[in-house]
C-alpha cells in the first residue's frame, strides 16, 4: 500500500483509506464478527487511514474501531467527524457541546487524542461564521485533537475552508460523476497544503458497475430513503444523479475500461491519478471488499487518452443530470 502526506500535517496516510459508515449498520446489519474481519483485513493490506463519525450508528462504528484498536495495537491514523449529531445540527452549536461530542469520540475510540477531527457537513452559514474552526484551534492547543479538517457538501464550502491557515484537510464528494474539483478546488488545495480526502468515490456504489436499475436497498440504507433527497442533500446519494440514469451511465462507462480492469478499479485508479488527492475512503462491509479496494494502489496509472475520454464523458453526459448544489 502506497502512502501520501495529508496536507501540512506530516501524517502519512494510505492512499486507499477505509470508510467506516457501514460499520454503524447504517447500510443494513453488519454483525460484530464481520465488522472485526473488515478492520483486521484493513490492517493486513496496509490501510492505515480509517474514517468514521460520531453519528455512524449513533457511535457504534467508533465503538467497533475502539474495540479493534484495543485488541490490536498498531500505527493507524483515525479520523472522525463532529457536527451532525441531533444535539448540534442544525442550529444547536456551542463550544461546550461540540467539545463533549469530541470527548465522546475519543472515549469510544480509546485514544488519548484524536488524529483528525472533521466538521461534518455543518450548515454553510455555520461553517462560514468561523466559530467552529476557531474552536478546533482551541481544542488542538488543549491536546484533545491533533489536526482538524472539514467534510463538505458543496464546492462553495470547500473553497471557503481551503483558505483557513491551519486546516489540514477537506473531505469532499469527488468521483467520475463529480469532476469539477480538478480545476476549481485542487489548485488552491495544493497551493495551501490542504489534503484532499475523497468520499463517495464510487458514487454510493453505482460506479462499481454491479447495480441494475431495479436494485433494492435495505430500508435503513440512504440509497433507499435518500435517493431523491428526502432526508438530506440529494447530491450526497449517487452523487446527485437520478438512480436509473446513473446505472445506465455506469454501464456505458464499462466500454472505456482498460483490459483487465473492472469499472470500480478504473474509477478508483482515476482518483489516485489526481496529485491533489491524499486518500480515497472506500466503505466496506466485507473483508473481500477491503482487499479489492486496496489492490487499486498497485495498479498502473490510466493513460492520458483515457483521462481525456472520462473528462469528456462527464461534461457531455453527466454534469447536466446532477441535482442539488455542487
Amino acid at each position: 500500500m502506497k502512502l501520501r502526506t495529508l496536507g501540512r500535517s506530516g501524517l502519512n496516510v494510505s492512499e486507499m483509506g477505509l470508510g467506516c459508515w457501514q460499520l454503524g449498520d447504517d447500510f443494513g446489519p453488519v454483525d460484530d464478527q464481520r465488522a472485526q474481519a473488515v478492520l483486521a483485513t484493513a490492517d493486513q493490506v496496509g490501510i492505515n487511514f480509517w474514517d468514521t463519525a460520531d453519528v455512524y450508528g449513533a457511535g457504534l462504528s467508533e465503538q467497533r474501531l475502539g474495540q479493534h484498536i484495543a485488541s490490536n495495537p498498531g500505527d493507524r491514523i483515525i479520523a472522525s467527524k463532529v457536527g451532525r449529531d441531533g444535539a448540534l445540527y442544525p442550529d444547536g452549536y456551542t463550544k461546550e457541546k461540540v467539545q463533549r461530542n469530541i470527548e465522546g469520540t475519543v472515549k469510544r475510540l480509546g485514544v488519548e487524542a484524536l488524529d483528525l477531527i472533521q466538521l461534518h457537513c455543518v450548515p454553510t452559514e455555520v461553517l462560514k461564521d468561523g466559530d467552529m474552526l476557531a474552536w478546533m484551534e482551541d481544542f488542538q492547543q488543549a491536546g484533545l485533537i491533533k489536526h482538524f479538517g472539514v467534510s463538505v457538501e458543496t464546492m462553495d464550502e470547500a473553497l471557503f475552508a481551503v483558505k483557513h491557515p491551519k486546516l489540514t484537510s477537506i473531505q469532499t464528494i469527488f468521483n467520475v460523476f463529480r469532476q469539477d474539483h480538478i480545476n476549481q478546488l485542487f489548485p488552491q488545495a495544493e497551493a495551501n497544503q490542504v489534503g484532499i480526502i475523497v468520499r463517495l468515490p464510487l458514487a454510493s456504489g453505482v460506479l462499481s458497475g454491479k447495480f441494475t436499475s431495479n436494485q433494492q436497498f435495505a430500508t435503513s440504507d440512504h440509497r433507499n430513503y435518500n435517493k431523491d433527497g428526502a432526508a438530506f442533500s440529494v447530491g450526497e446519494t449517487f452523487s446527485g444523479v437520478p438512480f436509473e440514469q446513473a446505472v445506465a451511465l455506469a454501464d456505458e462507462l464499462k466500454a472505456l475500461c482498460p483490459e483487465g480492469y473492472s469499472l470500480a478499479q478504473m474509477s478508483l485508479r482515476w482518483l489516485l491519478d489526481q496529485p491533489a488527492v491524499s486518500s480515497v475512503i472506500c466503505g466496506a462491509s466485507r473483508a473481500e471488499q477491503v482487499r479489492e479496494n486496496a489492490s487499486v494502489s498497485d495498479l498502473a496509472p490510466l493513460s492520458r487518452e483515457l483521462h481525456d475520454q472520462l473528462s469528456s464523458f462527464y461534461f457531455d453526459k453527466v454534469k447536466s443530470l446532477i441535482r442539488g448544489v455542487m
